[in-house]
């Protein structure tokens, strides 16, 4: 019998399970209705656990060069390659134990598990991969010091805190999510001797009975040997194996049953359903380079701070307008063709967007219930009735995506080499978000001219000034505003194709012109995505002032709205690590096609810190 038919019986319960989600925690309905100072306490308070983690961690560890940074674990501001789920956190959501046991899990597999040894024997296939990372995790968090049962309840803590959550997600609801879900409760349950999870015990029945003969001798294996790193992997990869054959074989008859769906055979892939919460892959750092800063004399000696020589010259424009309509219909032809070759799945996009930006917010009232709080209303039917026990009414939540995220691209010169999958990104993400009721708006920043224009002009004829500040004419470009759905924009989103476009860039005043516009908007949370290649530059104002007039500029704006916390700004580098810039960076290569993979590594990243910058 094969695994799609002895799980088939499951289906309609799992279906109900997944109605049945648990409400969100009462510190997240409470965190919603805070106001803004109580808010910001939170977060301090969030940090403060955080930095007590990374205490923890370094005390087992011996190595003082490890924290925390956005819930990742950080040597000298690298993130660990850490790729187990359940390592994971969110310090605004995740309780204290839950934390420490995320930390502890860390901490034991830097001391237990050899690196070098791990990555020659890491299988290349996804699924292979993704399950062999889980059981060299479990396995290290077997290696537990004696006298310290406080640990071994924290690591209990975090691994059933995420299988909970595992299953709230609705990634279990399938055949291949319940499959991969089943084998990680029967391994963590084998390797560690606590039970699987009471919760999703009836769940996982039919699907253990039909898995655990294939694979208990590896299952066997990985128990006898998970003192030797060695050994265990023979086993670990062995049953990786096994199960991705599983999926392989179900694939297979998932196809043959959707016949020419190619949609539904996307669906149907591994690597999109599951990388998105196992993170396969994610955050696999390769040796970027770091943008290149310094200190502005300049700006350090000024009195009057950052300034510009002139904004005479200084323009906002709509982007669509700059192109003729029969180019731009074009353009937005042959951006629709690389999206449509990329093939991402956009819905399920949307499904992992909104499950990482929305929160749980009051939606009224169950009335007729058997638990909860007493409806005065009903009183009189327990006197007619006295056997009646729907007498209580229940609070009523609902996921609500109260958020605005804006895009702001970097069209200076050297990014038209990446401006393709620069516009491919960007237009699936606002696409998806669009879907997840998430309002967006995609800005642009460059300058009216090269060498300064008209502003150096006016300076040349003054008697060149000694420091004067930015001397360009500054040119903000608007491809979709946030009134405007991403179907009625997106021709104007494929003018990112204009090629004249591209000149020079002054990031910071561009980054907080695109804050200023989010900090109008009603949403309670604001996410600002700058995405660019390097540092800022513009040589007639390098030249007049120094190197790092603008670095510096763009600094401080930065810091400034993250300490207001009116809108939390993230850095996406292209081919380039941003982080002496924007304290939550990601850097990617673009040089290949982007692929779910680095979609999943985004939405991971933007949804990172679920209620920073909140207010």
């Amino acid at each position: 019998m094969t695994l799609d038919k002895q799980v088939a019986s499951r289906q309609s319960d799992r279906g109900e399970a997944a109605q049945r989600q648990a409400p969100a925690s009462q510190a997240a309905l409470q965190q919603s209705d805070q106001d803004p100072a109580t808010q910001r306490q939170a977060t301090l308070r969030a940090e403060q656990r955080e930095a007590l983690c990374a205490a923890t961690v370094r005390a087992l560890t011996g190595d003082a060069a490890l924290h925390y940074r956005e819930g990742r674990l950080c040597r000298d501001l690298r993130p660990l390659p850490l790729h187990a789920p359940h390592l994971r956190t969110d310090p605004q959501q995740d309780d204290f134990a839950s934390l420490r046991g995320a930390a502890d899990g860390a901490a034991l597999r830097l001391i237990h598990s050899d690196a070098a040894l791990h990555s020659r024997l890491c299988p290349t296939d996804p699924v292979e991969r993704l399950v062999f990372e889980l059981l060299e995790q479990l396995r290290c968090e077997t290696q537990t010091p004696p006298g310290m049962p406080g640990l071994v309840q924290n690591l209990r803590d975090r691994f059933e805190a995420w299988s909970r959550a595992f299953y709230r997600s609705g990634l279990a609801e399938d055949h291949l999510g319940i499959l991969l879900y089943t084998v990680a409760q029967i391994a963590w349950s084998r390797l560690t001797g606590w039970p699987v999870l009471e919760q999703t015990e009836g769940l996982i029945e039919a699907t253990r009975a039909a898995i655990v003969p294939v694979l208990g001798v590896s299952l066997a294996g990985l128990r006898r040997h998970r003192q030797e790193q060695g050994a265990f992997a023979v086993h670990a990869l062995e049953l990786a194996r096994l199960v991705a054959e599983m999926i392989r074989s179900a694939r297979a008859e998932a196809l043959d049953d959707a016949q020419d769906d190619p949609q539904e055979s996307d669906d149907k892939a591994p690597r999109t359903a599951f990388s998105l919460w196992f993170d396969v892959e994610d955050d696999e750092y390769k040796d970027m380079a770091v943008a290149l800063t310094g200190k502005s004399r300049v700006l350090e000696a000024s009195e009057q701070g950052y300034r510009a020589y002139t904004t005479r010259y200084d323009r906002e424009i709509s982007a669509g307008a700059q192109v003729r309509k029969a180019l731009l219909s074009e353009f937005r032809e042959r951006l629709d063709e690389r999206v449509a070759a990329q093939g991402i799945n956009v819905a399920r996009l949307a499904h992992a967007l909104k499950a990482a930006l929305a929160i749980r917010q009051r939606d009224g009232w169950s009335f007729g219930e058997e638990h909860g709080r007493i409806d005065g209303r009903r009183l009189a039917q327990l006197v007619s009735s006295p056997a009646e026990r729907r007498l209580f009414r229940l609070e009523r939540n609902t996921l609500m995506a109260d958020c605005v995220v804006g895009f702001l691209i970097d069209c200076s010169g050297s990014m038209k080499a990446h401006i393709e999958p620069v516009a491919i990104v960007v237009d699936i993400l606002t696409r998806a978000l669009d879907q997840a009721g998430v309002t967006t708006e995609v800005l642009g920043f460059t300058t009216g001219a090269w060498n300064g224009g008209r502003a150096r002009l006016d300076w040349l004829a003054q008697g060149r000034p000694h420091h004067p500040g930015r001397l360009n004419e500054v040119s903000h470009l608007v491809f979709k505003d946030a009134d405007r759905s991403w179907r009625r924009a997106r021709a104007d989103i494929a003018a990112l194709f204009k090629a004249d476009l591209f000149r020079e860039g002054v990031d910071g005043e561009a980054v907080d012109w695109a804050c200023v516009r989010l900090v109008a908007r009603p949403e309670a949370r604001r996410i600002l995505i700058v995405i660019s290649d390097g540092s800022p530059m513009d040589s007639a104002t390098g030249q007049a002032n120094d190197a790092f007039y603008l670095d510096n500029h763009l600094k401080a704006v930065v810091a400034r709205h993250e300490a207001s916390r009116d809108v939390e700004v993230l850095g996406l580098g292209v081919g380039l690590d941003l982080s002496p810039y924007y304290r939550r960076c990601l850097a990617v290569d673009l040089t290949v096609p982007p692929d779910m993979k680095l979609f999943a590594e985004i939405v991971g990243w933007i949804g990172g810190r679920g209620q920073a910058g909140r207010r």
